[in-house]
């Protein structure tokens, strides 16, 4: 989960590094404990995070995170790795690696991945699909460069998604293809 749309702990340039990256931390947990709630009514769903807030977030641990699995819950992580410097892209690649996922959703504000910035360029040419050294050697600003390689020394493709659209989420875990997928 991440948590730009509160505060992107690199891009605050008027607090410390290490002080950004760490609000940073607590705005995915916020993001976090809405989407669980929101998927919470249809699927069953479990919320971890890297740093433990008792009442609000347990604690990330890899084989409560496997049993989870195991019971068939889907996992909403939350709090990157717990480390400041680490994007919460490459949190996600990480965690997806450790837990042996399918799968790692991406969500953004756009439709998925293009040639540019869509918001910025109009003529933006969208990819419904690309290969991982397609993005790192375009510099596709999708994911950060750690991310894309994890995935690709891994083999973990990634479905890059607009986040707004109604049902996306549930829709990609029913099998529809939506967005751009980075194989």
């Amino acid at each position: 989960m991440g948590g730009g749309n509160i505060l992107r702990g690199g891009q605050a340039r008027d607090m410390d590094r290490v002080a950004a990256d760490k609000a940073g931390m607590l705005a995915t947990v916020i993001n976090a404990i809405r989407l669980t709630e929101l998927l919470g009514s249809r699927v069953r769903v479990r919320h971890l995070s890297a740093i433990a807030i008792p009442g609000l977030a347990p604690g990330y641990d890899i084989w409560q995170a496997r049993e989870e699995l195991e019971a068939g819950r889907i996992l909403v992580l939350s709090g990157g790795t717990g480390n400041p410097f680490f994007s919460t892209d490459s949190a996600a690649a990480l965690r997806a690696t450790e837990l042996g996922m399918d799968v790692l959703l991406k969500g953004t504000r756009v439709a998925g991945v293009f040639s540019s910035d869509p918001e910025k360029n109009p003529r933006a040419r969208f990819h419904a699909q690309l290969t991982y050294r397609q993005a790192l050697t375009g510099r596709l600003a999708v994911m950060d460069q750690t991310a894309f390689a994890l995935c690709m020394e891994r083999r973990l493709p990634i479905v890059v998604f607009d986040i707004g659209r109604p049902r996306a989420i549930l829709d990609i875990l029913e099998g529809k293809r939506i967005g751009s997928l980075v194989c």
